[in-house]
């Protein structure tokens, strides 16, 4: 019996795709070449997003404005080290793909740090892709928008809020301070201190937000400029702790005010990296000062400082320190986070 050949293909055969088709979505991309350093909103695919063994692919909701995104988007520092690459640092959102068997489709999931939005692209885009490791599932009670309204900046503020505790400062020990408190990591700083019954001093350079920060729960609201001068070895005792986001006098002035026995947690540089101080609060008065790295916290840490925020942190302040923008708004608010012009929390609705 003859071999029964089946007729070549013709145009009603389907033809077999290389590769899948790509999805299509926005992206906030830093780019640098011959041209210069440049950051704007695209639209990008599938195919811009990193290749991640073991990934986790996630469809964000939210991101945020943070000063390190600040920096990325405008260039003013080299915090951006792989090009092209999806600004954001942190972001919400739902898995939609993954590789891993902690995730499925549908988890809510946050990430903070990691080198996102640095070495690896981040989460000011509509889809990311990232480590399993990097991910926390969003805590009960938290909707995405409140894990991206607290962000980076509420999660480093926490760290320095535990730093503290475990340091004895309790309420009750005395005058907690809070630099750069109409910022992003201070002013959640402020919501959560009050909210744990501490008696905080809020500084700030934005005097006319003293409404504001008392709305938090601030007793009392300083200028900067007490702080932010040269100053002296040594000054008044004032301070049981200090969370401070700004670096250079300010923090050199908070160390020689601290109160014998207390405590600064250290987490920003606004005012610079310099620490223009001297060791004699540190050897007379037996302060200490506690360095907070949110990026490469471990995870046991950062569970921690997310259950705690769910617990502790007042929804109704976190919502009344919150403002929201869309991709491209995040482009412009880069600059305006620098200049000192955002108040509290900026969250981004990448969909929008």
């Amino acid at each position: 019996m003859p071999e029964i050949v089946p007729p070549p293909c013709v145009s009603h055969c389907r033809p077999v795709l290389a590769h899948p088709p790509q999805t299509m979505f926005r992206a906030l991309v830093i780019e640098k070449d011959d041209a210069g350093y440049r950051a704007g909103v695209k639209t990008v695919g599938d195919d811009s997003l990193p290749a991640v063994e073991g990934g986790v692919t996630v469809d964000v909701a939210y991101s945020t404005v943070n000063y390190k995104d600040g920096l990325a988007i405008t260039g003013k520092s080299p915090v951006v080290r792989k090009f092209p690459l999806h600004a954001g640092i942190d972001f919400a959102g739902t898995v939609s793909d993954s590789s891993d068997p902690r995730f499925k489709p549908g988890d809510a999931v946050l990430l903070n740090g990691w080198g996102v939005g640095e070495t690896h692209s981040g989460g000011l885009a509509q889809k990311a892709r990232v480590k399993a490791d990097w991910l926390l599932p969003v805590p009960q009670g938290l909707s995405l928008r409140q894990a991206m309204a607290i962000g980076t900046a509420g999660y480093t503020a926490m760290l320095c809020v535990l730093a503290l505790e475990k340091h004895g400062v309790a309420p009750g020990s005395g005058d907690v301070l809070v630099t750069g408190a109409a910022g992003g990591v201070g002013s959640v700083a402020v919501a959560l201190l009050a909210q744990l019954g501490h008696r905080v001093v809020a500084s700030t350079g934005r005097v006319a937000e003293a409404g504001f920060l008392k709305g938090l729960g601030a007793v009392e609201v300083i200028d900067r400029a007490e702080l932010s001068s040269p100053g002296k070895p040594l000054g008044k005792e004032r301070w049981a702790g200090v969370v401070d986001s700004v670096g250079s006098h300010t923090l050199a002035n908070a160390c020689a005010t601290t109160r014998y026995g207390g405590a600064v947690a250290a987490c920003g540089l606004a005012q610079g990296m310099d620490f223009p101080g001297s060791v004699a609060p540190f050897i007379l008065r037996g302060i200490t000062l506690y360095g907070i790295d949110s990026v490469m916290a471990p995870m046991a840490r950062r569970a921690e400082a997310w259950a705690r925020l769910a617990r502790d942190l007042d929804l109704a302040r976190l919502d009344a320190l919150t403002t929201e923008t869309t991709l491209d708004g995040a482009l412009a608010a880069g600059a305006e986070i620098l200049a000192g012009r955002v108040r509290g929390r900026l969250v981004v609705d990448v969909n929008r």
